[in-house]
Protein backbone atom coordinates (compact mmCIF):
# COMPACT_ATOMS: atom_id res chain seq x y z
CA UNK A 1 0.00 0.00 0.00
CA UNK A 2 2.58 2.14 0.98
CA UNK A 3 4.54 1.58 -2.75
CA UNK A 4 1.32 2.49 -4.73
CA UNK A 5 0.99 5.43 -2.50
CA UNK A 6 4.04 6.66 -2.94
CA UNK A 7 3.64 6.20 -6.66
CA UNK A 8 0.65 7.93 -6.92
CA UNK A 9 2.39 11.05 -5.10
CA UNK A 10 4.88 10.65 -7.92
CA UNK A 11 2.72 10.43 -10.71
CA UNK A 12 0.91 13.80 -9.02
CA UNK A 13 4.00 15.70 -8.53
CA UNK A 14 5.16 15.09 -12.22
CA UNK A 15 2.10 16.32 -13.41
CA UNK A 16 1.99 19.42 -11.24
CA UNK A 17 5.35 20.41 -13.15
CA UNK A 18 3.95 19.09 -16.53
CA UNK A 19 4.45 21.67 -19.17
CA UNK A 20 0.49 23.03 -19.76
CA UNK A 21 0.31 24.41 -24.04
CA UNK A 22 -1.19 27.23 -24.78
CA UNK A 23 -1.60 27.68 -28.69
CA UNK A 24 -1.50 31.72 -29.46
CA UNK A 25 -2.70 32.91 -33.33
CA UNK A 26 -0.73 35.98 -34.15
CA UNK A 27 0.23 38.01 -36.69
CA UNK A 28 3.90 37.82 -37.79
CA UNK A 29 5.30 41.63 -36.85
CA UNK A 30 5.35 42.63 -33.86
CA UNK A 31 2.63 40.26 -32.82
CA UNK A 32 4.37 36.55 -32.84
CA UNK A 33 8.25 38.85 -32.55
CA UNK A 34 6.95 39.23 -28.80
CA UNK A 35 5.37 36.19 -28.37
CA UNK A 36 8.59 34.75 -29.32
CA UNK A 37 10.69 36.89 -26.63
CA UNK A 38 8.14 35.52 -24.02
CA UNK A 39 8.12 31.96 -24.96
CA UNK A 40 11.27 31.58 -22.86
CA UNK A 41 10.00 33.07 -19.47
CA UNK A 42 6.23 31.06 -20.03
CA UNK A 43 8.23 27.74 -20.39
CA UNK A 44 10.12 28.38 -16.87
CA UNK A 45 6.29 28.57 -15.94
CA UNK A 46 5.61 25.66 -16.74
CA UNK A 47 3.34 26.90 -20.04
CA UNK A 48 4.11 25.51 -23.13
CA UNK A 49 4.01 28.58 -25.77
CA UNK A 50 2.67 27.57 -29.32
CA UNK A 51 2.34 30.58 -31.68
CA UNK A 52 0.84 30.53 -34.81
CA UNK A 53 1.46 32.99 -37.30
CA UNK A 54 -1.52 34.16 -39.43
CA UNK A 55 -1.71 36.77 -42.29
CA UNK A 56 -4.85 37.62 -42.26
CA UNK A 57 -7.04 39.38 -39.81
CA UNK A 58 -10.56 36.80 -40.14
CA UNK A 59 -8.48 33.16 -38.88
CA UNK A 60 -7.50 34.27 -36.38
CA UNK A 61 -10.28 34.85 -34.44
CA UNK A 62 -12.52 31.95 -36.23
CA UNK A 63 -10.07 29.40 -34.93
CA UNK A 64 -10.30 31.00 -31.48
CA UNK A 65 -13.87 30.77 -32.09
CA UNK A 66 -14.17 26.76 -32.62
CA UNK A 67 -11.45 26.59 -30.22
CA UNK A 68 -8.88 25.45 -32.41
CA UNK A 69 -6.98 28.71 -30.64
CA UNK A 70 -6.49 29.18 -26.72
CA UNK A 71 -5.99 32.82 -27.56
CA UNK A 72 -5.09 35.25 -30.24
CA UNK A 73 -2.94 38.73 -30.48
CA UNK A 74 -3.16 40.78 -33.26
CA UNK A 75 -6.32 43.44 -33.32
CA UNK A 76 -7.83 46.06 -31.01
CA UNK A 77 -10.63 46.34 -29.92
CA UNK A 78 -13.09 48.58 -32.43
CA UNK A 79 -12.07 45.31 -34.91
CA UNK A 80 -12.88 42.65 -32.03
CA UNK A 81 -16.28 44.46 -31.56
CA UNK A 82 -16.74 44.16 -35.22
CA UNK A 83 -15.95 40.56 -35.72
CA UNK A 84 -18.01 39.55 -32.68
CA UNK A 85 -20.93 41.73 -33.96
CA UNK A 86 -20.55 40.18 -37.73
CA UNK A 87 -20.65 36.64 -36.07
CA UNK A 88 -22.59 36.15 -33.35
CA UNK A 89 -19.44 35.42 -31.21
CA UNK A 90 -18.46 36.50 -27.63
CA UNK A 91 -14.40 36.40 -27.88
CA UNK A 92 -13.40 39.01 -25.22
CA UNK A 93 -10.17 40.73 -24.47
CA UNK A 94 -7.85 39.66 -21.85
CA UNK A 95 -5.58 42.75 -21.61
CA UNK A 96 -4.27 45.65 -23.37
CA UNK A 97 -0.44 44.96 -24.83
CA UNK A 98 0.77 47.92 -27.35
CA UNK A 99 -0.39 50.54 -29.60
CA UNK A 100 0.29 50.07 -33.27
CA UNK A 101 -0.02 53.50 -35.07
CA UNK A 102 -1.55 53.46 -38.57
CA UNK A 103 0.31 55.40 -40.90
CA UNK A 104 0.42 56.80 -44.68
CA UNK A 105 2.54 55.71 -46.91
CA UNK A 106 3.25 56.91 -51.07
CA UNK A 107 4.60 55.33 -53.16
CA UNK A 108 8.05 56.94 -52.54
CA UNK A 109 7.51 60.05 -55.03
CA UNK A 110 6.16 61.73 -52.09
CA UNK A 111 8.21 63.55 -49.94
CA UNK A 112 5.55 65.22 -47.46
CA UNK A 113 1.51 64.61 -47.42
CA UNK A 114 0.70 68.50 -49.04
CA UNK A 115 2.12 66.82 -52.30
CA UNK A 116 -0.52 64.57 -52.59
CA UNK A 117 -2.13 65.67 -56.13
CA UNK A 118 -5.47 65.71 -57.20
CA UNK A 119 -7.14 62.41 -58.04
CA UNK A 120 -4.95 60.49 -56.02
CA UNK A 121 -5.59 56.87 -55.73
CA UNK A 122 -5.41 55.87 -51.98
CA UNK A 123 -5.52 52.12 -50.74
CA UNK A 124 -7.38 51.64 -47.43
CA UNK A 125 -8.36 48.15 -45.32
CA UNK A 126 -11.83 47.02 -46.21
CA UNK A 127 -12.54 45.48 -43.19
CA UNK A 128 -14.81 48.02 -41.24
CA UNK A 129 -12.90 48.85 -38.21
CA UNK A 130 -9.38 49.50 -39.71
CA UNK A 131 -11.42 51.22 -42.70
CA UNK A 132 -13.08 53.94 -40.63
CA UNK A 133 -9.45 54.41 -38.52
CA UNK A 134 -7.72 55.42 -41.64
CA UNK A 135 -10.43 57.87 -42.57
CA UNK A 136 -10.12 59.34 -39.65
CA UNK A 137 -6.40 60.09 -40.08
CA UNK A 138 -6.90 61.34 -43.49
CA UNK A 139 -9.65 63.34 -41.63
CA UNK A 140 -7.04 64.52 -39.15
CA UNK A 141 -4.93 65.65 -42.15
CA UNK A 142 -7.47 67.36 -43.34
CA UNK A 143 -7.96 65.71 -46.51
CA UNK A 144 -11.41 65.04 -46.17
CA UNK A 145 -14.06 65.50 -43.86
CA UNK A 146 -17.22 63.06 -42.57
CA UNK A 147 -20.69 63.11 -42.83
CA UNK A 148 -20.26 62.14 -38.87
CA UNK A 149 -16.68 62.57 -37.65
CA UNK A 150 -17.24 60.20 -34.40
CA UNK A 151 -17.87 57.39 -36.24
CA UNK A 152 -15.22 54.97 -36.32
CA UNK A 153 -16.91 52.69 -38.93
CA UNK A 154 -17.18 55.43 -41.68
CA UNK A 155 -16.52 53.72 -45.00
CA UNK A 156 -15.39 56.24 -48.34
CA UNK A 157 -19.46 56.85 -49.33
CA UNK A 158 -19.55 58.28 -45.98
CA UNK A 159 -16.86 61.27 -47.05
CA UNK A 160 -19.06 64.95 -47.00
CA UNK A 161 -16.26 66.95 -48.24
CA UNK A 162 -12.91 65.63 -50.80
CA UNK A 163 -12.09 68.37 -52.15
CA UNK A 164 -8.87 66.97 -54.37
CA UNK A 165 -10.95 64.41 -55.19
CA UNK A 166 -9.38 61.61 -54.19
CA UNK A 167 -9.79 57.87 -55.30
CA UNK A 168 -10.57 55.11 -53.02
CA UNK A 169 -9.54 51.50 -53.13
CA UNK A 170 -10.67 49.30 -50.31
CA UNK A 171 -8.68 46.11 -50.16
CA UNK A 172 -8.37 43.19 -47.47
CA UNK A 173 -5.42 44.11 -45.05
CA UNK A 174 -3.15 41.59 -45.90
CA UNK A 175 -2.87 42.86 -49.73
CA UNK A 176 -2.49 46.32 -48.38
CA UNK A 177 1.69 46.17 -48.69
CA UNK A 178 2.15 44.23 -52.03
CA UNK A 179 0.19 47.68 -53.51
CA UNK A 180 2.05 50.59 -52.19
CA UNK A 181 4.18 51.13 -55.11
CA UNK A 182 0.72 50.96 -57.28
CA UNK A 183 -0.86 54.00 -55.67
CA UNK A 184 -0.37 56.96 -54.30
CA UNK A 185 -0.69 56.70 -50.68
CA UNK A 186 -1.51 53.14 -48.94
CA UNK A 187 -2.95 53.31 -45.02
CA UNK A 188 -1.28 50.57 -43.53
CA UNK A 189 -0.74 49.28 -39.88
CA UNK A 190 2.43 49.08 -38.28
CA UNK A 191 2.82 45.10 -38.61
CA UNK A 192 2.08 44.83 -41.96
CA UNK A 193 4.81 48.07 -42.78
CA UNK A 194 7.48 46.81 -41.07
CA UNK A 195 6.57 43.18 -43.01
CA UNK A 196 7.94 45.21 -46.03
CA UNK A 197 10.86 47.03 -44.25
CA UNK A 198 8.55 50.44 -43.66
CA UNK A 199 9.42 52.19 -40.69
CA UNK A 200 6.52 54.08 -39.40
CA UNK A 201 8.62 56.49 -37.43
CA UNK A 202 10.69 57.67 -40.49
CA UNK A 203 8.14 56.70 -43.55
CA UNK A 204 4.79 57.78 -42.83
CA UNK A 205 3.70 60.53 -44.41
CA UNK A 206 0.57 61.06 -41.95
CA UNK A 207 0.54 58.77 -38.05
CA UNK A 208 -1.50 58.53 -35.75
CA UNK A 209 -0.49 60.08 -32.45
CA UNK A 210 0.84 58.34 -29.22
CA UNK A 211 -3.19 59.22 -28.22
CA UNK A 212 -4.43 56.75 -30.52
CA UNK A 213 -7.64 54.64 -28.49
CA UNK A 214 -6.46 51.13 -30.64
CA UNK A 215 -4.26 49.51 -28.41
CA UNK A 216 -3.79 45.86 -29.58
CA UNK A 217 -5.24 43.23 -26.98
CA UNK A 218 -4.67 39.67 -26.02
CA UNK A 219 -7.56 38.22 -26.92
CA UNK A 220 -9.42 34.67 -25.52
CA UNK A 221 -12.53 32.73 -24.87
CA UNK A 222 -15.06 33.97 -21.77
CA UNK A 223 -14.60 30.44 -20.09
CA UNK A 224 -10.26 30.53 -20.32
CA UNK A 225 -9.92 34.07 -19.98
CA UNK A 226 -9.00 34.02 -16.05
CA UNK A 227 -7.13 30.67 -16.84
CA UNK A 228 -4.06 30.28 -15.01
CA UNK A 229 -2.16 29.49 -17.94
CA UNK A 230 -3.95 32.69 -19.62
CA UNK A 231 -2.95 34.90 -16.39
CA UNK A 232 0.98 33.88 -16.56
CA UNK A 233 0.92 35.09 -20.25
CA UNK A 234 -0.39 37.96 -19.14
CA UNK A 235 2.31 38.61 -16.31
CA UNK A 236 4.63 37.94 -19.20
CA UNK A 237 3.34 40.21 -21.62
CA UNK A 238 3.38 42.86 -19.03
CA UNK A 239 6.90 42.42 -17.84
CA UNK A 240 9.65 45.19 -17.96
CA UNK A 241 11.95 42.76 -19.90
CA UNK A 242 9.37 42.69 -22.48
CA UNK A 243 8.87 46.70 -22.46
CA UNK A 244 12.29 47.07 -22.44
CA UNK A 245 12.56 44.88 -25.80
CA UNK A 246 9.64 46.49 -27.51
CA UNK A 247 11.50 50.02 -26.59
CA UNK A 248 14.78 48.89 -28.17
CA UNK A 249 13.81 46.92 -31.52
CA UNK A 250 10.90 48.82 -32.45
CA UNK A 251 12.35 52.47 -31.65
CA UNK A 252 8.92 53.82 -31.03
CA UNK A 253 7.27 52.09 -34.11
CA UNK A 254 5.13 49.92 -30.95
CA UNK A 255 4.27 51.66 -27.95
CA UNK A 256 4.09 49.42 -24.80
CA UNK A 257 0.47 50.41 -23.17
CA UNK A 258 0.90 48.20 -19.66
Amino acid sequence: MKKLLAALAAVVALGAHADETLTVGASAVPHAEVLEFIKPMLAKEGIDLQIKVFSDYIQPNALLADKSLDANFFQHQPALNEFNKSNGTDLIAVTKVHVEPMGAYSNGLLKKIDDLPDGANIALPNEPANEGRALLLLTKAGLITLKDPGNILSKPQDIAENPKNLKFRELEAATLPRVVTQVDLTLLNTNYAMSVKLDPAKDALLIEGSDSPYVNILVARPENRDSIAMQKLVVALHSPELKQFMLEKYQGAIVPAF
